[in-house]
């Protein structure tokens, strides 16, 4: 009987390693993707210039392809906010909590596996597999956390690690017989030039970047916006919507009450249309110019100092005035013309 392992595909090297570990095995592999809404790759890449030489592809979707191996794509943002709100293990140094991830996405995989063998005709799927690396992330994946995070999230023994298989103890599928043990690694530490080795011994010839992170939440700026976004609002809570914009443009803060959010560049200012009914927004009216969103209250007493920010940063920059256009939705609430705000009058506080 050809056992089967359930893989947790980030789209990275490891999650990749992991999975073809297990097909060399002759073992039946079956992806998983949870999607929290705070993923790097498929979102920012794909509406920002500067990564136009990449490809355009989601990284996990493109592993199992590559791969042969059928992949679900489960979304979890909402019910992952809780863990982001209030981790039970703190956050790393940023917002980023790293390790009640780690327990929460084993046992999401865990559920995930025991529906799945309640569906299946046969025995369903017998254990799970993760590219984790002993020691690579100080908070998550230090040895002595890898027990840790697989009693906690129910999984205990069904996990293998196959890159670090050999400093831990035998799991489940080891002790059975399915894997040979001989045939897993012991990788440990942050390089990864031993997963870059690894890769090329088994003949694949491309993958994402190995050390460009997958989560937002590891950033300091994201970070420090989602805690701006908190403290303007008055409570720790986020919507899917809010965390999107706060990858793309321009943060500034000029008042308590409001932040713009600027585009940087033409594919943001087509993403960022998409939430101008939403919003109060401004416009450059006969200079090409970024469309710029108002997060916030935004007072008539508010407009000037806006128009000056927008027109700072349309082409008409250097102009003596700006034509700015302030809309609701559809409808016009004024058109100003304004001096652009000197880079040197924009303060330094201003931006979150």
């Amino acid at each position: 009987m050809q056992r089967k392992a359930l893989a947790l595909i980030s789209g990275g090297l490891d999650s990749m390693l992991a999975a073809k570990l297990m097909l060399e095995q002759g073992i039946a592999v079956e992806g998983v993707n949870f999607y929290t809404g705070f993923c790097v790759e498929g979102h920012t890449h794909a509406i920002r210039a500067a990564a136009a030489a990449r490809p355009k592809r989601n990284n996990a979707l493109w592993v199992a392809e590559t791969l042969g191996i059928r992949l679900h794509i489960v979304d979890v943002s909402e019910d992952y906010k809780r863990i982001v709100l209030h981790p039970q293990h703190g956050y790393g140094a940023h917002l980023n909590p790293c390790l009640d991830c780690k327990i929460y996405m084993l046992n999401q995989a865990s559920l995930f596996l025991n529906r799945a063998r309640q569906l299946a005709d046969d025995a369903g799927m017998d254990f799970i597999v993760t590219g984790e690396v002993a020691g690579q992330r100080p908070k998550s994946q230090r040895r002595r956390y890898l027990p840790l995070v697989a009693r906690e999230s129910g999984v205990d023994d069904r996990v293998l690690r196959p890159l670090s298989a050999k400093l831990l103890e035998p799991t489940w599928a080891e002790r059975q017989g399915w894997v040979d043990r001989e045939r897993l690694y012991g990788f440990h530490g942050r390089s990864r030039q031993p997963q870059i080795a690894l890769a090329q011994r088994l003949g694949l010839a491309d993958w994402s970047q190995p050390s460009g992170g997958c989560c937002f939440l590891t950033d300091e700026s994201y970070s420090r916006k989602l805690k701006d976004l908190w403290s303007a609002r008055g409570k720790r809570d986020y919507q899917l919507d809010d965390i999107l914009m706060l990858k793309v443009g321009r943060h500034l803060r000029p008042r308590p009450h409001f932040k713009l959010i600027i585009a940087r560049e033409e594919g943001e200012s087509y993403f960022l249309e998409g939430y101008r009914k939403e919003f109060t927004h401004l416009r450059p009216l006969q200079h090409k110019g970024a469309l710029c969103l108002v997060d916030g209250e935004l007072q008539p007493q508010d407009y000037e100092l806006a128009a000056r920010i927008v027109a700072r940063y349309s082409q008409g920059r250097d102009a003596d005035a700006v034509d700015i256009g302030v809309f609701a939705g559809d409808e016009s609430l004024a058109q100003l013309q304004v001096r652009p705000m000197a880079q040197d009058e924009i303060r330094q506080e201003w931006y979150v």
